[in-house]
């Protein structure tokens, strides 16, 4: 089975947003797990905070090093439960531990979402979908203490070239496209074939019943039954929608306008 672990300010979003359509009948079927860590719960202050003002000024809080370097170390200890378990209390956890985190760290994939990362797209889905565990770190306000980040060693990675609040819907959307290629996560295990960039390409159209509406048909050929010609139409189709609408894709698959 595969697993996702998210460390996050919000368990409940991420939770109540995959418990829902096919990632949640995964989860249900035990096809893929989900793992949440509270990064609040390893606050070491009446309050609970996490964060806090930024060394040399600045708008906005950082989330702080301990409680998130805590949290990870809890995780580690959940994943490695055949090994004996890493200090997780604020009086224990010296500069001694850091090797065997960062031994144990290198069996598992751990991302933090930041827009400094390498974009996520199909590949690097494709990619995540063959790990036993994978880890989201979201940050939160205006990141993460640094430190946070040499001591886990993350992989950054990014949606694309904007903004969002906090790290945890780049992590669902990020869960939801890897969970698809999960064996046995969709229905029809050649779903995911022939979606949108799974052969480098755009998706061609698609149409459904009735035939014809307010005067719109559905292409002839699609109705024809020889399925050779199927194909054909909708892989001319699948090359002119990536010219039109992503040049660079198109000019990756070595196709041009002609």
């Amino acid at each position: 089975m595969m697993n996702f672990h998210v460390m996050t300010l919000f368990p409940d979003m991420v939770r109540n947003t995959l418990s829902e359509s096919i990632t949640g009948r995964a989860i249900e079927k035990q096809l893929i797990g989900l793992n949440l860590i509270n990064i609040r719960d390893f606050a070491q202050n009446k309050t609970r905070h996490v964060d806090d003002y930024i060394y040399g000024g600045g708008s906005g809080m950082l989330m702080q090093v301990e409680p998130v370097f805590l949290s990870f170390i809890s995780l580690l200890n959940q994943i490695y439960s055949d090994r004996e378990s890493l200090p997780t209390s604020k009086e224990e956890v010296t500069e001694a531990v850091i090797p065997e985190v960062k031994e144990r760290r290198k069996g598992i994939r751990v991302l933090y979402m930041s827009p400094k990362g390498r974009t996520f797209d199909q590949e690097y889905a494709a990619e995540l979908s063959k790990e036993e565990n994978v880890v989201f770190l979201c940050g939160h306000y205006e990141g993460i203490d640094e430190r946070a980040l040499s001591l886990i060693e993350p992989e950054e990675v990014s949606l694309g070239d904007f903004v969002l609040t906090g790290g945890e819907i780049a992590s669902i959307a990020m869960i939801d496209a890897v969970s698809r290629l999960v064996p046995g996560v969709l229905g029809n295990e050649m779903s995911y074939v022939d979606e949108s960039f799974s052969g480098g390409l755009l998706e061609y159209p698609q149409y459904t019943r009735p035939a014809e509406y307010l005067g719109l048909k559905v292409p002839d050929i699609l109705l024809s039954g020889d399925h050779a010609k199927v194909e054909k139409w909708r892989r001319a189709e699948s090359e002119a929608v990536t010219v039109e609408r992503r040049p660079d894709l198109a000019e990756k698959a070595g196709l041009t306008k002609d």
